[in-house]
């Protein structure tokens, strides 16, 4: 088949009034947003089957952990050296290749004859791979939603589906190895990672790829320093990671505070679940409920004061009290739909593919950093004190930052008016930019 040039959207449905509905009648967007469930399935239950397999295989503690910490450690490799692959080959080809990688990176999974050392270098693999796939995700939202509110929108839908997974996921991956062996639910993560591909080599277009030239290595890490060279871009990009970082603490911390306040394993569930709830409350709300200019009216002040809430640990107050404080900190993610339309604004069109790639890659990474942070600092002080501390410092941070943001353009008040095409970042300085995802929190990396 021709490789089609048209990327325009306009026949594309353009939502008279808010809410998720006219995503939806995207007929692309329903393939992409299916696989992603699909393939993010996979991932959560890769993850549980294979810590119970190492755990089973070596009786190690450590082992089974660096299954956790081994999606997190090969993000920024990944997310650097592979990047360009978003920009330089076509998108769905990309999609369909990543998802085919990890099919067969579980198919070894699951052999019997698979040691210790491969079952980790493999798991690797898949982390590398993660955020070339979920950059060029990205990417191609543009192309099948354009670049205004119904790219908001659907970037909003697919981070509604990877908390979700945060809540149910785990749950039902426990679920099914009461049924099959570890390797036997890896070969269902094998089926889901096939069903994606599937989906979307025949639920979306094939589209040219945006730019390329040169070696991978260097054509990646010149996009990379383009990215983070420019003041504007590398304000978003801080402001869609630091946020993250810091809020990642009670979560990390849920065990240590439950065994400080004194209550029983049970609590932990609650103490690790409320966060995602909220933060799904928070998108769903601003998505269906608010305008564009809504949303980009509440970026920096929710960017700025979400980590405040965190700063009733330290008085020590009932339980029911803290669980309103995780669901306050995590509903205050909503600031990332008016983030991700600056973002996208202010990148230029050739760039975008690598641009989101560091975005991901730079996200987990980050988040990897501030859990790693916050049990070291727990180390020393008391949970309450330490979550306390988070919420000072991270507030003053993310404080910081939202000034940083607004001196580099602003948020635009006047919603309305369509962005230009093909802007590059260097005319988006001191423009009038519309309102955006510092708080994906997608610790799937899906």
């Amino acid at each position: 088949m021709p490789e089609e040039n048209n990327r325009g959207t306009s026949t594309l449905p353009t939502p008279e009034k808010t809410g998720y509905g006219p995503v939806f009648a995207v007929r692309e967007f329903r393939a992409v947003f299916l696989a992603h469930a699909l393939s993010l399935l996979g991932v959560v239950v890769s993850e549980i089957a294979l810590t119970v397999l190492v755990y089973e295989m070596t009786g190690s503690p450590l082992l089974s952990a660096l299954v956790f910490a081994l999606g997190f450690l090969p993000y920024l490799v990944g997310g650097t050296l592979l990047s360009g692959v978003a920009d330089r080959f076509p998108p769905r080809r990309v999609l369909v290749v990543c998802d085919l990688v990890c099919a067969g990176c579980a198919a070894l999974m699951a052999l019997p004859a698979t040691p210790v050392a491969a079952l980790l270098v493999l798991r690797c693999v898949i982390a590398a791979v993660s955020p070339v796939f979920s950059g060029t995700r990205m990417a191609t939202l543009t192309d099948i939603l354009g670049d205004g509110d119904l790219f908001v929108l659907g970037r909003s839908l697919l981070r509604i589906v990877s908390q979700s997974a945060v809540l149910v996921g785990f749950g039902l991956g426990g679920v099914l190895l009461t049924v099959v062996s570890p390797r036997g639910a890896l070969a269902v993560t094998l089926g889901t990672f096939l069903a994606s591909a599937l989906l979307l080599r025949l639920g979306t277009r094939r589209r040219p790829a945006r730019a390329g030239g040169g070696t991978l290595v260097r054509y990646s890490l010149s996009g990379a320093r383009q990215v983070l060279a420019d003041r504007r871009i590398r304000a978003l990009l801080l402001l869609m990671w630091v946020p993250p970082m810091f809020v990642v603490a009670p979560e990390a911390l849920a065990a240590a505070y439950a065994d400080e306040i004194g209550v029983g394993t049970a609590w932990i569930g609650l103490l690790m679940c409320a966060m995602p709830v909220g933060t799904i409350a928070g998108e769903l709300y601003a998505g269906a409920a608010l305008s564009p200019a809504a949303r980009s009216r509440i970026v920096l002040p929710l960017a700025g004061a979400g980590l405040l809430p965190l700063l009733l640990y330290p008085l020590h107050p009932g339980l029911g009290w803290i669980l309103l404080v995780l669901v306050l900190a995590g509903s205050a993610g909503a600031y990332t739909l008016g983030l991700d339309r600056w973002f996208v604004d202010a990148v230029p069109e050739e760039l975008r593919g690598r641009a989101m790639t560091v975005h991901t890659a730079g996200l987990m990474t980050i988040q990897g950093v501030g859990m790693a942070l916050a049990g070291a600092a727990a180390e020393f002080w008391a949970v309450s004190t330490v979550v306390g501390g988070v919420g000072v410092l991270g507030t003053v941070c993310c404080v910081l930052l939202a000034v940083e943001v607004r001196r580099t353009g602003g948020a635009r008040e006047d919603e309305g008016k369509a962005p230009a095409k093909g802007r590059g970042t260097r005319a988006a300085k001191g423009a009038n930019i519309e309102a955006r995802d510092g708080a994906d929190h997608d610790m799937t990396g899906r």
